[in-house]
């Protein structure tokens, strides 16, 4: 039988952004955009600090959100689904694909500290598919300190280290956008950075006002406007999600007690740390029959969902 700490099966609800902090209109003036940004950061602000039991799935599916919209900055066309199979289907210690590369790069951004070597941006950059001598790393690491340090609203800092990058390297937008996020983290001291502004980037916030209603580019004209309304509209994302998340891990920990299959609290600690989980999965308690079996059990009961679509090889989540 599965025991569980009561306080983290019975955590709090999480916080919404109020409905005012998106309510604005139009193009909005500086002050109004970094009103927005600040009203919707300070409603996430205590989920971004906590650690429900459910904060690895929520993480990781927000960094899922991210990897998807970076496919077609990249000039890809996998979609989230095809990243999940990238990611989940791959065998341990095989290569992901290009694709399966730049997911892991957004998972890594929400499971670490928003500290930045040269060291670990050069493995960061490989797996976005770029490439930045050492000596611009070890620069660029400087820069991110100097901003993360500052005295600079986060949201201004996040716009700036994007900018700058963009202004250097015009062909790295992507890792500036990847930056931005960790910068953004540093600033308002989370423990972890949250994957947030790339999901945005193809948004209504980044869309200029002219006629040909263009999309806003780091360092572009309104780019500190745009990173304002669209961290408001990422935040609110983020915790229509958490709140989903947690409804659905509530249910899933109320029945765990009840599981006396072997191995099920490896399935329920993967369930709620991580986006998807294989349906073939195999520990050292559960074989593939087992975990079949227990995940069927688990659908039945309706406190997992099935994500693939697929009758084999299939994919289970929160």
């Amino acid at each position: 039988m599965i025991r569980l700490d009561p306080m983290t099966a019975s955590p709090t609800a999480p916080p919404i952004v109020p409905a005012w902090a998106l309510a604005l209109g139009g193009a909005p003036s500086d002050a109004e955009a970094a009103f927005q940004a600040g009203a919707a950061l300070g409603a996430l602000d205590s989920l971004a600090r906590a650690q429900p039991a459910w904060a690895g799935a929520w993480r990781q599916r927000l960094a899922l959100r991210c990897a998807a919209a970076s496919m077609r900055l990249a000039g890809r066309a996998e979609d989230e689904a095809a990243l999940r199979d990238a990611w989940h289907l791959c065998s341990a210690g095989a290569d992901p694909g290009p694709a399966g590369a730049i997911f892991s790069a957004w998972r890594q951004l929400a499971l670490q500290p928003p500290v930045a070597s040269a060291d670990r941006l050069d493995k960061i950059v490989g797996q976005l598919g770029l490439h930045w001598d050492a000596a611009a790393l070890a620069t660029l690491c400087t820069e991110i300190e100097k901003l993360a340090g500052s005295q600079r609203p986060a949201p201004f800092a996040a716009a700036a280290i994007a900018a700058q990058i963009v202004a250097i390297r015009p062909d790295f937008e992507l890792a500036a956008w990847w930056l931005a996020d960790l910068v953004l983290a540093h600033s308002l001291g989370w423990p972890r950075p949250l994957p947030l502004l790339m999901a945005q980037a193809f948004g209504p916030a980044f869309r200029s006002t002219d006629a040909r209603g263009k999309r806003i580019r780091p360092g572009e004209e309104g780019f500190e406007v745009a990173i304002c309304v669209a961290l408001a509209q990422a935040a609110a994302d983020a915790c229509r999600l958490a709140t989903e998340l947690s409804r659905r891990a509530e249910n899933l920990l109320a029945v765990a007690p009840k599981l006396r299959a072997k191995g099920a609290g490896d399935v329920i600690f993967l369930l709620l740390n991580e986006d998807a989980v294989p349906g073939t999965l195999t520990t050292k308690n559960l074989s593939r029959f087992a975990a079949r079996r227990l995940f069927e059990r688990l659908q039945h009961l309706g406190v997992v969902r099935e994500l693939s679509g697929r009758p084999t090889f299939r994919l289970f989540g929160l």
